[in-house]
C-alpha cells in the first residue's frame, strides 16, 4: 500500500483523473454524509471497474472518510454553512454505480484543482467523497472559465510592516471600492489576479486562526511578524500582500497556504522605500 506524507500536496492517479470532466458539485446536499466510503455498497467493485487495482482502491476509500476531509465538510452542519462556496469545488468522477435511491458517483477532489478554496475546504491531499450524480454539473470550459489566478507577483514590491494590527478592514468588499479597483488595474494586475485579491482579502479566505474576530482578536499582535508587501495605496487605505512563501514560520493558525491580502488603514502600515 502506498504510504503518505500528508503535508504535500498529492495525487494519486492523475493519468486517470486528468482524462475526466472537471464537474461542480451543483447542489452540496447530495453530498452523502456516510461517515466511511468504504462501508458503501458497492463502492470498492465501482472503483475496480475503473481500473483501479485493490492499493489504490483502498487508498481511495482511506482517503473517502470524512475524518480526512477538510474541516469544512466534515459534518452536516459544516457543509450546510459552507454550501455557497462547495459549490466552486472542481471535481472529478471516478466512477459511478446505482444504489436503491438512484445514481452515486465516487468524486475526487484534487488538491491542486482546488488551490482557490477556503482555508476550511483546502486539503493537502486528494479527498475522495461519494455523491447523488444528479447533484453534479459539468463545470464550464477553460476557455470559458480560466482557473483561478494564484494572485498577482509580489516579489518586486516595496516591503511593509504592520504597526497597528487592529486597523484592520476584515471584511471589506474591495470589488464595491471603484477607487481601489481602479488603482488595482492601473498598477498592471489582470481580471484574475483583481479578483483573487478580492477573494482572499476577506477574513472567511485567510488561514484558520485569523479568520474572525474572535479567532483574531487575541493574536493581533503576532500579525506584526507578517512579511509583508505593499500592493496598492489609494484615499486612506492599502492592500497589502502576505506571501506564503516569506511566511511559512509564521504561527501555526495564522501561516498562510496560498498569498493572502489585507486591506489595513495607510497610517497602521510603514513601507520601506527601496534601496536606488
Amino acid at each position: 500500500m502506498y504510504r503518505w506524507s500528508f503535508p504535500a500536496l498529492i495525487v494519486l492517479f492523475p493519468a486517470l483523473l486528468s482524462a475526466q470532466d472537471v464537474l461542480h458539485i451543483a447542489d452540496p446536499a447530495a453530498i452523502l454524509p456516510s461517515a466511511e466510503l468504504g462501508k458503501e455498497a458497492g463502492a470498492k467493485a465501482c472503483l475496480k471497474e475503473a481500473g483501479l487495482d485493490d492499493a489504490m482502491a483502498d487508498e481511495v476509500l482511506l482517503l473517502g472518510t470524512a475524518s480526512n476531509w477538510p474541516v469544512g465538510l466534515r459534518t452536516d452542519s459544516a457543509r450546510t454553512a459552507n454550501a455557497g462556496a462547495i459549490r466552486n469545488y472542481n471535481v472529478r468522477r471516478v466512477c459511478e454505480h446505482g444504489v436503491d435511491s438512484g445514481m452515486v458517483s465516487i468524486v475526487a477532489v484534487r488538491a491542486l484543482d482546488n488551490l482557490h478554496m477556503p482555508e476550511d475546504l483546502r486539503s493537502r491531499t486528494d479527498v475522495y467523497m461519494l455523491v447523488r450524480s444528479e447533484g453534479l454539473k459539468v463545470a464550464e470550459t477553460a476557455a470559458q472559465r480560466p482557473a483561478p489566478s494564484r494572485g498577482p507577483s509580489w516579489r518586486q514590491l516595496p516591503s511593509a510592516r504592520i504597526l497597528t494590527p487592529d486597523a484592520l478592514f476584515a471584511t471589506y468588499d474591495l470589488s464595491t471600492d471603484t477607487v481601489g479597483m481602479a488603482v488595482l488595474r492601473a498598477n498592471g494586475l489582470s481580471q484574475p489576479e483583481i479578483e483573487a485579491v478580492i477573494f482572499r482579502s476577506h477574513e472567511r479566505n485567510w488561514p484558520e486562526g485569523m479568520d474572525s474576530f474572535n479567532e483574531r482578536y487575541p493574536r493581533l499582535a503576532e500579525l506584526k511578524g507578517y512579511k509583508a508587501r505593499l500592493l496598492a495605496k489609494w484615499d486612506d487605505k492599502v492592500v497589502l500582500v502576505v506571501p506564503a512563501e516569506l511566511n511559512r514560520k509564521a504561527p501555526v493558525g495564522l501561516r498562510p497556504y496560498m498569498d493572502i491580502y489585507l486591506v489595513y488603514s495607510a497610517t497602521a502600515v510603514e513601507v520601506k522605500t527601496k534601496r536606488r
